[in-house]
């Protein structure tokens, strides 16, 4: 057994609780990962107060992680037991997992992991996985073009932060302006901005030029899309686009495309953003959700310590050969 948080119905985060689950049964090419820190993200409340996807409880939340291999499944060759890894578990093309990553312990299909890259910790590497493979999905789904310029609303968010690195470090930007609130202009410009926008003090309309491509991570293109050239495309990542010639990116889940980026956050191009409030602890799991929930997080919400429990040296396999297994160590911390 292992301690999770989990909801048995939907509803505020009140309906959260913490509890003891059976470990995950690992299937083919699966491995199983003890988690040492995970983060939160606006899917996570969104799947809890509504059925926007097809759900059965009880859910534990969670789709980023980074832990360390403590089992493999049947198939499994790119990873060892003992290896640093992160994700994001949810494949959103298909059905979601009930067993999210706030648990000690996930199971998760090896095409899905990446090693964590060396210079983070695990706390800066569970920021990562789904707020970079969501803004990553954005410039491919726009066709964006190295040397064009970018307008990004919402610099400062989970996603934003990242978007604003990629666009001036990996995708060749020409000029890199983004939104965000007075207390974060100095942070966004030291992410690689070239020029950031107080939208408390200055509306769309007041912006002198147009550019070649918009990124809206707020869901605001109703009103932004007047930066935007006549043909540029206009990216929302938000469901359903707010104006009629936003494009929604959606998400591809892979380990592949964090690999793809291993050069440029070991290089230190590419920076992890957790908000100051982070990292949580496992215990405060509930006013994590209440403060992303708030909206004003500047990165992202990250939850660690996670307890260590001892894992049994048997973990439910599917597969017919037994998988190979680690006995952790650690006690609980709690």
């Amino acid at each position: 057994m292992q301690k999770a948080w989990l909801y048995e119905e939907y509803g505020p985060k009140e309906v959260l609780q913490l509890g003891v689950i059976p470990l995950p049964t690992l299937q083919h090419n699966q491995l199983l990962v003890q988690v040492r820190a995970a983060a939160l993200n606006p899917i996570d409340f969104k799947r809890r107060q509504r059925p926007i996807f097809p759900t059965e409880f009880p859910v534990v939340p969670g789709c980023d992680m980074a832990g360390i291999v403590v089992g493999k499944g049947g198939g499994v060759s790119k990873f060892e037991i003992g290896d640093e890894v992160y994700c994001n578990i949810q494949d959103f093309n298909g059905k979601l997992k009930q067993l999210g990553t706030l648990a000690e312990y996930v199971a998760v299909e090896e095409s899905l992991v990446a090693l964590k890259p060396t210079n983070l910790s695990f706390e800066e590497a569970t920021s990562l996985p789904l707020a970079v493979q969501t803004a990553i999905e954005g410039f491919e789904t726009g066709n964006f073009k190295e040397r064009q310029s970018i307008f990004i609303v919402g610099g400062a968010g989970g996603v934003g932060t990242l978007v604003v690195q990629l666009a001036k470090h990996f995708y060749g930007a020409s000029e890199v302006v983004a939104t965000t609130s007075t207390p974060k202009v100095d942070f966004v410009k030291s992410l690689g901005a070239d020029t950031v926008i107080d939208y408390t003090k200055q509306k769309y309309e007041e912006v002198p030029e147009k550019f070649d491509f918009l990124y809206d991570t707020i869901g605001d293109c109703k009103n932004s899309f007047v930066v935007a050239k006549d043909e540029a495309p206009i990216i929302d990542i938000t469901w359903p686009p707010s104006h009629s010639r936003a494009v929604y990116s959606s998400l591809t889940v892979c380990g592949e495309n964090l690999e793809k980026l291993r050069p440029y956050i070991e290089s230190g191009k590419l920076k992890a953003v957790i908000d100051p409030n982070s990292p949580y602890p496992f215990t405060d799991v509930i006013e994590a959700f209440r403060y992303l929930e708030t909206g004003r997080a500047r990165g992202k919400v990250v939850i660690s310590p996670f307890p260590s429990s001892i894992l049994p040296s048997y973990v439910p396999c599917e597969d017919n050969i037994p998988p190979e297994i680690v006995v952790a160590q650690k006690t609980s911390v709690y």
